[in-house]
């Protein structure tokens, strides 16, 4: 295991999954790979649990770093179709954090709580020698809700839709022009519009409206791996076959530019801001009407049929396994 970022598949199947503690009835849907959240059965509620590290980028500003991160560990419950309720964080924080900076952290993401009803259960924050930005913690989100109306990530069906919104890159693009922009030789209109694609980095928004009408059958966000590996996990997860189409999918201003001058696939490359959902065909066109409402983009770009894989026009798509903007983040962030 030597690849940055998530482990592969096969280190997954052959390390974690035999190993996953007591088994218990009232786990509805528990780990698997490309899988971004567990289902327990609690009463006559369902509780969506996901967890991931916490990631502060500094050369964000602390009040940008600490939005980004929370809209990240809320998107795995988000994706279920049930609204995050609760968080659970840690911050085990570098010792040259300042109260000052901490607390611009705490603020935004307690004002950003509020706004999307999360409640604050419990957490730990300390200093810690050793540690170093931009990791410094993890966090356990929780949604309660109706089991009817938990959207599971295996739930796309052959004649189903697949829908796509803000297109491929747009959260590697982002960061990496946010924080590396100075040593890359784009005219600044280019740079301009990839900064700008952090404004694009949260699909909490995109999911809950998706979610609400009813016609959506699975979701899962682009993160490693990107668009590529997203439709994969979710072809896998349902074992059905997903033909898209590239053409149709959106692809934001700026994005494109960067990710050939970096020598990146757009495609592999993680964005967080991108959400992968399937819809049943008859209320396919009242999702989009709903997502457009809010001003998300999105489009209809493929359909779900029997069989197994993603195509491209025709042409196999394997998972990226590694995605590649964790190789150009390693270069520049060494440059600097």
């Amino acid at each position: 295991m030597t690849d940055l970022g998530k482990v592969d598949r096969a280190f997954f199947d052959a390390h974690i999954y035999p190993h996953l503690g007591a088994a218990r009835e009232d786990v509805v849907l528990g780990p698997k790979h490309g899988i971004d959240f567990g289902v327990l059965s609690v009463g006559e509620k369902a509780v969506v649990i996901a967890t991931d590290p916490v990631s502060i980028l500094p050369q964000l500003g602390f009040e940008q770093a600490a939005r980004f991160a929370l809209h990240i560990v809320l998107a795995d419950v988000a994706v279920s179709g049930i609204p995050p309720t609760h968080l659970a964080i840690s911050f085990s924080l570098p010792p040259e954090i300042t109260d000052e900076q901490f607390a611009t952290i705490w603020e935004t993401i307690d004002a950003e709580a509020k706004e999307l009803g999360v409640s604050v259960v419990t957490g730990h924050t300390a200093r810690y020698a050793g540690i170093e930005f931009p990791w410094v913690g993890a966090a356990t989100v929780l949604g309660v809700g109706d089991p009817a109306d938990v959207i599971r990530p295996d739930g796309a069906r052959p004649g189903d839709r697949l829908l796509i919104t803000k297109g491929p890159a747009a959260e590697a693009v982002g960061l990496l022009t946010t924080l590396f922009g100075d040593q890359l030789t784009l005219p600044e209109d280019v740079l301009e519009q990839a900064r700008s694609r952090m404004a694009d980095t949260s699909v909490v928004k995109d999911a809950l409206i998706a979610g609400a009408t009813g016609g959506v059958t699975a979701m899962h966000d682009a993160t490693e791996g990107g668009v590529h590996g997203g439709l994969v996990e979710l072809a896998r997860g349902a074992g059905v076959r997903i033909d898209f189409h590239p053409d149709a999918v959106p692809m934001l201003p700026g994005v494109e530019a960067v990710c050939d001058y970096l020598g990146m696939n757009p495609w592999a490359s993680t964005s967080c801001g991108t959400l992968l959902l399937t819809a049943k065909p008859s209320a396919a066109n009242a999702v989009i009407a709903a997502l457009e409402a809010e001003g998300i983009l999105v489009a209809d770009v493929g359909e779900i049929s029997e069989g197994e894989g993603v195509f491209a026009a025709g042409e196999r798509i394997e998972h990226p396994e590694v995605d590649p903007s964790w190789a150009v983040y390693a270069e520049y962030a060494e440059k600097t």
